[in-house]
């Protein structure tokens, strides 16, 4: 079937994506679903810093590739060997599949499954090979899910079915922004109530960790960033503190107003320094998480001899170290009692065409989700 879809042709693109346009609306050909796939009819599809970094650069994917990964739509035709599945149920994304035989998988940690993160990185399905296609040539899916499309073929290992009737622009923000940044927070530093917790970086995911602290019963809950709307923002989802991460004695202030630091320093900025700051704010036997994808050429430097005398954990967190079937219904409950004020996060809607400016409204710092409706 023919479908229009954004494809990115090029990598890296430099803003602004309005003028630029890296992401071109075009025809392109989808191919039925295979064995343990479907076709999907997206709903709604989030912009995220993750498809923003494969524009800009940072984080290099095969291109022609049809972006989007934090999407939620409806089922329109199982393939063979989709037994679970009927055409009408609604679906959210994931965007690491999880072949449920390898080794992280068979421990519980879908996250890192080798299959799955093998096929996303060559932009293939975990099936093998692709179902996109344009003149003839195969166009590449982005991390199994390529969702800034009218329809899609995914795998059926990257779908959750959803029983909840919440709107699909809702729905679609659990598969990255909530599931990364909760899972982060009560998965992977399995922050305990009275805790104290620092989140450095607010964009979608670090304002879903501090909706996940806050929800988790921290006893301070501290938001950094380097910009006083989001600093705002912050404040209003339940920060006991703020602190713009451009004074040159944040550190300092945040070691004084918590007594030599917090428990648990998190860095959802996709930045080093950002990290950096997260690790320097976390007291003495604290635990820093990372979640952020900074560009893989960066490093960060650690003295080894502090972390060894000061006992400090310093984790990664990918996916939010989730269970999807079990923590995406998780989460949807807490956002329906009014627990995780999922909705907050969704600062502006558009239709496809509207994708390059919505990027630049994201790269801005002018938007927590766009999400684009189809």
């Amino acid at each position: 079937m023919k479908i229009r879809a954004a494809v990115l042709n090029a990598s890296p693109v430099a803003a602004p994506y309005a003028q630029t346009k890296p992401l071109a609306i075009e025809e392109v050909e989808l191919a039925p679903p295979g064995h343990d796939e479907v076709l999907v009819r997206v709903r709604a599809a989030g912009l995220c810093h993750s498809d923003l970094s494969v524009i800009d650069g940072n984080r290099p994917r095969p291109v022609p590739m049809v972006l989007g990964h934090e999407a939620a739509g409806e089922v329109v035709e199982p393939g063979a060997g989709v037994s679970d599945l009927k055409k009408g149920d609604r679906v959210i994304m994931v965007f690491v599949p999880s072949c449920g035989h390898c080794a992280p998988c068979s421990e519980g940690r879908p996250a890192l499954c080798e299959p799955g993160n093998a096929a996303n990185g060559i932009g293939e399905l975990i099936g093998g090979g692709r179902r996109l296609s344009a003149g003839g040539k195969p166009v590449h899916h982005h991390i199994g899910v390529s969702a800034f499309a009218e329809y899609a073929v995914i795998s059926r290992h990257s779908l959750v079915k959803v029983e909840a009737d919440i709107p699909h622009e809702i729905a679609a923000l659990f598969g990255c922004a909530v599931l990364t940044g909760v899972g982060a927070v009560v998965n992977t530093a399995k922050v305990r109530a009275g805790e104290t917790i620092a989140v450095v970086g607010l964009g979608g995911v670090g304002l879903s960790a501090l909706l996940g602290a806050v929800a988790s019963g921290a006893s301070r809950v501290i938001a950094v960033d380097l910009a006083e709307d989001k600093l705002r923002i912050a404040r209003e989802l339940g920060a006991t503190d703020t602190f713009n991460a451009a004074d040159a004695d944040v550190v300092e202030k945040i070691r004084a107003a918590t007594k030599g630091g917090v428990d648990h320093g998190l860095e959802m900025a996709g930045s080093v320094k950002a990290l950096d700051l997260a690790y320097q704010i976390t007291r003495r036997g604290g635990t820093t998480t990372t979640a952020g994808l900074a560009n893989p050429a960066h490093s960060l430097s650690l003295s080894p001899v502090r972390l060894v005398a000061e006992e400090r954990t310093l984790k990664g967190s990918y996916v939010g170290s989730c269970i999807p079937v079990r923590d995406i219904p998780r989460f949807i409950d807490l956002y329906l009692r009014g627990k995780l004020p999922v909705d907050r996060l969704l600062t502006s809607t558009s239709g496809l065409d509207g994708i390059n400016e919505g990027f630049d409204a994201l790269a801005e710092g002018r938007t927590i989700r766009h999400v684009i409706l189809m």
